[in-house]
């Protein structure tokens, strides 16, 4: 096996450089930890960006894996397998849905929803073809096609990718007066995370969900709550949307529904909305394919068996405890739900000097909006294994100077 080194020069030799990865080579996985080539072993407090809810290689998981790619991996959706079927009736029991459609990333699944929307939006409510509006808020992060990025704020994702698709416009988030200005005759739907990941896990004041869904269903426009992030059991609950009692007309849903293994997204709705939707009219090769069917109910199936929306509830609650007792004078907020957690420092603090030295501690994590460490493990991490990352987090921070 080749070295970190080597195998980070052959990267960004070959591999176009669209990220900026920490320095550091994952070779072996299990549940929390992970090692590199050279046998370190560190705490993953990132989880893919919560795709490995469940823990890296649960065996239950990977066990469905591999029955499946004994049988059969892909038909296409030009014929039935008989994976899928069960798979889609589970996603709707587990998310109070009627239907569902299976796709394979989140930008997929959010791209469905927009479509989704659009259609409902002409057949259901009459709007004219092409004056379709989306409302969507600023900070927003849902994907990075180019129909997603031509409503984003973020300039990394956006600048240079025009001509920008029309359809959008962007309010502040958190803002329930902003939105409700912001809806027109045209309007089909409001696209919105219920906790903004990227953006720093923001989350919206309470009371804000409830009164996004009483606008919404006044005005008669859709309620799509973007859940590839912060669903199954990532925030405490099922979904972030839960934590208000709210059920949005559609959500997106992706990351945590391949249980680490593999790409798996989905779009719920009912069926007077999700019914638009005509043989042709959408579709993907790859969407709702045996070997990611097999996956998805076993990934489904390990959030319930294993309670881990409690232990997320449980042991986030206790890590936002103890990171707030951390003394550090570049340290200015801690915030997030369940197992969705990030630090905030002053804004002029470089957060990347900070993820360097938890890895040399022994705990991966990354910066978003440079001065913010989002700390998400796998849901699976034990009382011990959390105690152990907060006493590397303790110790690095109480080192960080002041200005």
């Amino acid at each position: 096996m080749s070295d970190s080194k080597s195998i980070i020069l052959k990267d960004e030799t070959y591999g176009a450089h669209n990220y900026h990865p920490l320095p550091v080579v994952i070779a072996e996985a299990e549940g929390v930890l992970v090692k590199d080539p050279e046998g370190r072993e560190y705490l993953d407090f990132l989880s893919a960006y919560s795709a490995v809810n469940q823990g890296h290689r649960h065996p239950k998981i990977i066990q469905a894996l591999k029955d499946q790619a004994d049988r059969v991996t892909l038909t296409s959706r030009a014929f039935h397998n008989d994976v899928m079927g069960d798979f889609l009736q589970e996603l709707c029991a587990y998310t109070g849905f009627e239907m569902a459609l299976p796709m394979n990333t989140g930008a997929e699944a959010v791209e469905t929803a927009i479509k989704l929307a659009r259609r409902w939006g002409v057949e259901k409510r009459g709007v004219e073809n092409g004056k379709q509006h989306i409302i969507v808020c600023g900070e927003n992060f849902h994907g990075r096609t180019s129909t997603i990025v031509s409503f984003s704020t973020d300039p990394d994702a956006r600048v240079n990718y025009g001509p920008y698709m029309p359809g959008f416009s962007i309010i502040p988030y958190n803002d329930t007066a902003a939105l409700e200005a912001e809806i027109t005759a045209d309007t089909v739907a409001f696209l919105v995370e219920p906790i903004q990941g990227e953006a720093g896990v923001f989350v919206p004041d309470e009371g804000y969900l409830s009164e996004v869904r009483r606008i919404c269903t006044e005005r008669n426009i859709l309620f799509i709550a973007d859940e590839v992030q912060t669903g199954f059991c990532r925030t405490g609950m099922k979904f972030a949307v839960d934590h208000e009692n709210v059920r949005p007309d559609v959500m997106t849903l992706g990351k945590a529904l391949g249980g680490g293994v593999f790409p798996v997204s989905a779009v719920v709705a009912d069926k007077d909305i999700m019914g638009v939707f005509t043989p042709g009219s959408h579709g993907s090769t790859f969407g709702g394919n045996p070997l990611a069917a097999a996956v998805g109910r076993a990934a489904l199936a390990v959030l319930d068996d294993e309670e881990l929306a409690e232990r997320s509830s449980v042991l986030g609650g206790k890590l936002r405890d103890e990171l707030r007792k951390i003394e550090c004078p570049r340290l200015e907020l801690v915030r997030g739900k369940g197992l969705l957690n990030a630090v905030v420092f002053d804004e002029e603090f470089e957060a990347w000097t900070a993820c360097l030295a938890l890895r040399d501690a022994g705990l991966l994590a990354k910066q978003t909006h440079g001065n913010i460490i989002r700390f998400a493990p796998p849901l699976v991490i034990t009382e011990d294994e959390l105690d152990k990352a907060i006493a590397i987090i303790k110790e690095v921070f109480e080192k960080i100077p002041a200005k």
